[in-house]
């Protein structure tokens, strides 16, 4: 513990700033900027060092972050750097983006703001490039085995690189046209700019990942196929189907599910032509649904120059501070301000959507009502309360159910569970041997670092399948508890 009273020095916690409002949404660009190095290190030094650090039990990853905090508060960047990466594959990726569950478990945070560990942790990632730390980590010997990794996202990302370094001949495929999945597609620009993303791709190339972009498995090669030509397969696809809202109009034009308007503006941003482009400049913008994926919708929508952005959430506003029932350490449920919020537009609760309306084909409203709580514990809308909102754009950001294919188990005979999710076992394994499921694809939607989490221990779990031992790192289990973002 570098400074014993540096939690009772600086008692206030200092957020990375952000760029002015005005100056930001007329461009893509991230919407934080790094921070001084004197107020970083007075928030690392805000770490008591706990005896039992509650962090690691927040932190999928078991991220050594008292480790790291006091390496970073006296300046011993190159040992912050290795101990971050000795959990994370990508720090890079989890300060932009994760919502620090960590911090919620913070021990400070108990009667004090928890210490800034996300900001650390971004500064960390930052750092290990900037400085030239991060170099291409090669085998010490090959294994005469080959894994295809089936989704470019944060899991099969972090799935390849451990199977990669550990001398596995690694190949990921990936449908669309750019490696990333989710952090090329669907995550806008000023949340994470696509530089940081290709930056660690050019490390694990040189590494010796193979990617293979535009191959659609199911398709393309079938996954019977894919199965016979690898020694292990490992599905990291996601899960990428949109929860949807059969309601009176569904079908007008401009109601659009918000990952495909998400999407358009990811690939318009990296100099792409995308003919019809779902685009808000002068139109009411709706969007259905309060989380992460909605508040994207609002940033892009924003700097689209929309005329109104307006968000509904069916349920109640949820509380400034923490809920009896969601103690510390839990992670709480609470209202959030995300950047994108502070950019303009209406927050709308307890609003339920009766029915979409319009005009020769053409969405030109929402119908919407008071939601009610039911005794018998429902919830619906309430008789006498409708109201039309005006839309000329509707986003559906209401989650999702799971992966979109049955050609897995129609190809290759795995089974799906009841949201269509890819089953596995207790070893990662599906019930067909020598195919591995994880991420969204295996457990549903949650978060990137779980992500990565299980990524990592997949890949401990295919080479204890292929060679019958392993020393790669398994932070977390099948059965652990996900985050529910529904």
């Amino acid at each position: 513990m570098a400074d014993p009273r540096g939690f009772l020095t600086y008692e206030h916690r200092a957020d990375r700033p952000k760029r002015p409002v005005p100056v930001r949404i007329l461009d893509w660009k991230e919407v934080q900027v790094e921070q001084d190095s004197a107020t970083l290190k007075q928030q690392a030094s805000r770490c008591m060092d706990c005896g039992v650090p509650f962090c690691h039990q927040g932190c999928p990853l078991g991220n050594l972050i008292p480790e790291w905090n006091d390496l970073m508060w006296r300046g011993r960047t190159d040992e912050a750097v290795q101990r971050m990466h000795a959990t994370n594959n990508f720090p890079e990726f989890t300060g932009r983006v994760c919502p620090a569950p960590c911090e919620s478990s913070c021990v400070l945070g108990i009667n004090q703001p928890a210490v800034t560990i996300k900001q650390i942790e971004y500064t960390i990632g930052e750092k290990a490039f900037d400085e030239g730390l991060i170099e291409p980590h090669l085998p010490e010997r090959l294994v005469d085995k080959t894994v295809a990794v089936v989704g470019s996202g944060p899991a099969g990302l972090a799935a390849a690189q451990q199977l990669t370094q550990a001398g596995y001949t690694v190949a990921v495929y990936e449908r669309d046209d750019r490696i990333g999945g989710l952090l090329r597609y669907g995550i806008p620009d000023f949340k994470m700019e696509k530089s940081v993303l290709d930056r660690r791709l050019d490390v694990m190339r040189a590494e010796g990942t193979r990617f293979r972009a535009g191959v659609e498995i199911g398709r393309d090669i079938t996954w019977d196929q894919l199965r016979r030509r690898y020694d292990a397969v490992v599905v990291a696809t996601g899960a990428t189907k949109p929860r949807d809202l059969p309601i009176p109009g569904r079908d007008l034009s401009g109601v659009h599910f918000a990952m495909e308007y998400l999407v358009q503006s990811n690939r318009v941003g990296a100099g792409d032509e995308v003919p019809d482009q779902i685009n808000a400049e002068g139109k009411h913008v709706v969007i259905l649904g309060g989380g992460d994926t909605g508040a994207d919708c609002i940033g892009t929508a924003n700097r689209q120059k929309a005329a109104s952005v307006t968000t509904l959430a069916i349920g109640k506003k949820p509380p400034e501070d923490r809920a009896e029932h969601e103690p510390w350490p839990m992670f709480p449920n609470l209202f959030e301000v995300a950047s994108a919020h502070e950019e303009g537009g209406e927050r709308n609760y307890l609003a339920s959507t009766v029915e979409f309306v319009g005009e020769n084909g053409q969405v030109t409203g929402i119908k919407v009502a008071e939601t009610e709580y039911r005794e018998d514990g429902t919830r619906g809308p309430k008789e006498g309360s409708e109201r039309i909102i005006p839309a000329d754009l509707v986003f559906l950001a209401l989650g999702f159910t799971g992966q979109d294919s049955e050609a897995i188990a129609e190809q290759a005979g795995a089974e799906l569970d009841r949201r269509s999710n890819v089953s596995r076992g207790e070893d990662y394994m599906t019930n067909v041997p020598g195919i591995f499921s994880c991420g969204d694809a295996g457990r549903g939607q949650s978060l990137v670092v779980w992500a990565i989490a299980e990524g990592r221990a997949c890949a401990a779990a295919v080479e204890r399948h292929l060679v019958g031992g392993t020393l790669l790192p398994e932070p977390v289990a099948p059965t652990d508890r996900p985050i529910d973002l529904l």
